[in-house]
């Protein structure tokens, strides 16, 4: 069987999408590709402990192109995405960004992207994996409101790590220093037209830039290259390790649409006291109001040696009892410890509660936690850049 997984390989077709740096990457050493938003995405160059120590040593390149783009522009662009989340976009200046959450008439979570209001009238949202811009497009029709939903050829890369700035100043000049956590700057790279936001998957010191021209891609992907070769930069693919040490959630697999920001550690934050009428108002305050049964929180393994996580859903179990599930496990470096996250039920979901965990090799003992595990102010990423 080992064998037979050994020499299996990645076929590529006409049915899934490849970015503007789809050819770079594979020239580059990308060995694994997965599919994202019907694309393309890479999943590994090298071992993912060694792609997290360059991501948290040194900087890093990812091709985040799957982060498809909706864009809704018109003279009720605004009006209109206020009513896709719970989130009061009243107070997103032209040029900010927020994370955000687009919700059902239910209550759960259709998808949470990064909102950037690129202008007055133009907002995009940078989707986690799903089909949200079919759900933005469909409410659009009927709604009543002047908008335009569409998916534009817009393709994002990430520059993250603590040496980022270094290689983003060369690129762009000191105007870098200037731009705030989750804000924006448009501007260009030799010419290639570029939205460049202070985001990311990582926690880490970084940015994204918004390729705005997708014949440009491999140009710009080796021009990065080539000014962070001093910096010891690589490409990596998005690093689960850091995100996870950083409590940040993959749509799709710790969170679907069937779940609800309250039941979720962390999101409850994101549904935010306001006068305008969102989908799924109502329903989130009723749930508010009502409780939740059951919430997605930390976890961390008793053990101290690296053992053999799980990339999918298993169960978790306290005295004997199966009672609920867990969505990841992998190995922190920076904590020396086996974390991941777990769906216990609502009486559980304190941290320091002793359960038992499923991996690869039987269950083992551990305790539920708070996430974010590491730097839960966001001091990292976040910090001033320049006076």
């Amino acid at each position: 069987m080992n064998e037979i997984l050994t020499k299996a390989e990645f076929l590529f077709g006409p049915r899934y999408r490849k970015s503007p740096f789809f050819e770079a990457t594979r020239r580059d050493g990308c060995k694994s590709w997965g599919i994202y938003n019907h694309m393309y995405i890479p999943n590994f160059y090298d071992d993912p402990l060694e792609e997290y120590r360059a991501l948290t040593e040194d900087v890093t390149l990812w091709d985040v192109s799957v982060e498809r783009i909706v864009e809704i522009t018109g003279p009720d662009a605004s009006e209109f995405t206020n009513r896709l989340t719970c989130r009061d976009l009243t107070k997103c200046a032209v040029g900010q960004g927020k994370y955000v959450l687009i919700t059902a008439e239910d209550g759960g979570i259709v998808n949470e992207p990064v909102l950037l209001r690129v202008e007055e009238n133009r907002w995009w949202l940078a989707l986690s994996d799903s089909d949200a811009g079919l759900w933005a497009r469909g409410y659009s029709v009927g709604c009543g409101l002047n908008v335009k939903v569409r998916e534009p050829e817009i393709y994002p890369v990430q520059v993250q790590g603590p040496k980022s700035l270094d290689v983003m100043v060369e690129l762009f000049g000191e105007q870098v220093k200037k731009i705030r956590y989750y804000w924006t700057l448009q501007t260009d790279l030799d010419g290639i037209p570029v939205v460049i936001s202070r985001t990311g998957w990582s926690a880490e010191i970084g940015f994204e830039i918004y390729l705005c021209d997708p014949s440009r891609g491999e140009q710009m992907w080796d021009r990065i290259m080539e000014v962070g070769k001093p910096h010891n930069i690589r490409p990596i693919a998005p690093s689960q390790i850091r995100r996870v040490e950083a409590g940040i959630f993959r749509y799709g697999a710790d969170i679907t649409i069937e779940n609800n920001p309250f039941e979720v550690m962390g999101l409850e934050r994101l549904v935010e006291d306001q006068s305008a009428d969102y989908i799924g108002k109502d329903a989130l305050m009723r749930i508010k109001e009502e409780g939740v049964s059951k919430k997605l929180v930390g976890v961390i393994l008793d053990e101290d040696e690296r053992i053999p996580g799980r990339p999918d859903v298993a169960p978790i179990y306290r005295n004997g009892e199966e009672i609920g599930t867990v969505t990841l496990i992998l190995w922190s470096p920076r904590m020396q410890r086996n974390i991941g996250y777990v769906w216990v039920p609502i009486e559980l979901a304190e941290p320091g509660i002793e359960i038992e965990v499923t991996t690869l090799h039987g269950t083992a003992p551990a305790k539920t936690a708070a996430v974010p595990f590491f730097d839960p102010r966001k001091s990292v990423p976040s910090r001033k850049l320049s006076a």
